[in-house]
């Protein structure tokens, strides 16, 4: 577990199934566009269970790292962050990160993909960290320059929402300063 003040990250676990449902469904019409996969994966208790369960055993087989950012006080999961797209010959990963309506723009995400790439980097082995993001995101665009990510092209049609036509996506990456 990483402390952030008020707050915490930490890795999935089955004990956080109900968190992330609550998390999902709450802010449901704000995950619609961006984490339809994970939206659908969360709305019963049971599915919910059994993301946790598959997460989980993706993050030990180090196939795709999921944290939750939880509120110290209570408890509540107010925020998921993927370390996702290994690609573990070229040592690269790509960040993708979701808040509640209610604690986004206080700059939480950013300071947790700010631990996590020193994360990614020192624990993982990591060269190279990614986050993809629409131009109007403006949110996602801000953490990825505050986190120092430098962007480095447009990717064309890279993602499509569902029942909308593909988007053009902003790559930003980050390099391991230790190398």
């Amino acid at each position: 577990m990483i402390g952030l003040g008020d707050y915490n990250i930490d890795r999935i676990s089955e004990d956080a199934a109900r968190g992330i449902y609550k998390l999902m469904i709450s802010n449901a019409e704000r995950f619609k566009h961006y984490f339809p996969k994970t939206l659908e994966q969360n709305l019963t208790i049971e599915l919910a269970q059994l993301f946790t369960a598959k997460k989980v055993l993706e993050f030990i087989n180090k196939e795709e790292f999921l944290f939750v950012i939880k509120e110290d006080e209570t408890n509540k999961v107010v925020g998921l962050v993927y370390i996702k797209e290994l690609d573990w010959d070229k040592k690269q990963g790509e960040f993708a990160y979701c808040i509640d309506s209610k604690y986004g723009g206080k700059g939480l995400i950013s300071k947790v993909v700010d631990k996590l790439s020193t994360y990614a980097f020192k624990i993982l082995g990591l060269k190279t960290l990614q986050i993809i993001v629409h131009k109007d995101n403006a949110g996602s665009v801000k953490v990825a320059k505050k986190c120092n990510y430098i962007w480095q092209r447009t990717l064309l049609k890279e993602y499509t929402p569902p029942n909308e036509p593909p988007l053009d996506m902003e790559l930003y990456e980050l390099y391991n300063p230790i190398i």
